[in-house]
C-alpha cells in the first residue's frame, strides 16, 4: 500500500513533464503572494470565488507546496491529484463563463475582445497543458529520475521484495 505511493513505471524523461507542472504552479502560487490584488486575493474577489481572503492564501500555498512535491518528484501522485483539482476549479471558474459568454453559477465574465470556444480556447492554453500534464503524472507516478523512484527502490529492498529495478522505474 504504502509503495505504491512511491512506485513508477514512468521513463526517465518524465522529468520534463514534472518540471514544467511543477515549475508553473510553484511559480503561481508564490505569485499570489507576491501580488495578492493581481493574482491572489483580489483576483478571486473578481471571479466570484467564495471567501477570497481565505482562499487566496489557501490556493497559493497548496500550488507552492504541491508544485514543490512534484518537482522533486515527491510524492506525485497525490500532489499532481490535489493540483488536478486545484486545475479543475481554475477552469471551471475562469474559463467556462468565457466559453459560455456570460457568467456561470458564481463566477463572473471577464472583459474580452470575444468569448466562445476559441477565445476559451486561447485563455485556457496553460491550464489545459497543466491539467494534462497533472493527469499524466497520476497515471505513471514521478520517472526514474525521482525522490520516490528511490524510496520505492528502498521499500522494495527492506521489504525483501523481488521485483526488477524496471519496475519501479530505473533505467
Amino acid at each position: 500500500m504504502i509503495e505504491s505511493l512511491f512506485r513508477t513505471h514512468a521513463p526517465a524523461a518524465t522529468v520534463l513533464v514534472r518540471l514544467m507542472v511543477g515549475a508553473v504552479f510553484l511559480s503561481e502560487g508564490i505569485q499570489k503572494f507576491l501580488f495578492p490584488a493581481e493574482l491572489g486575493a483580489g483576483r478571486f474577489a473578481k471571479i466570484g470565488i467564495p471567501a477570497p481572503d481565505v482562499m487566496g492564501p489557501f490556493v497559493g500555498g497548496v500550488e507552492i507546496v504541491c508544485g514543490g512535491l512534484v518537482l522533486l518528484g515527491l510524492l506525485t501522485r497525490p500532489a499532481a491529484l490535489i493540483l488536478l483539482i486545484n486545475i479543475s476549479v481554475a477552469l471551471l471558474s475562469t474559463k467556462l463563463p468565457i466559453l459560455l459568454g456570460h457568467g456561470f453559477w458564481t463566477f463572473s465574465l471577464p472583459k474580452l475582445q470575444r468569448y466562445g470556444f476559441w477565445s476559451m480556447a486561447h485563455e485556457a492554453r496553460t491550464d489545459l497543458c497543466m491539467w494534462l500534464g497533472s493527469l499524466l503524472l497520476i497515471l505513471v507516478g514521478a520517472g526514474a529520475i525521482s525522490l520516490d523512484a528511490v524510496l520505492a527502490r528502498r521499500f522494495r529492498r527492506a521489504c525483501g521484495n523481488s521485483r526488477s529495478s524496471s519496475e519501479v522505474g530505473v533505467i
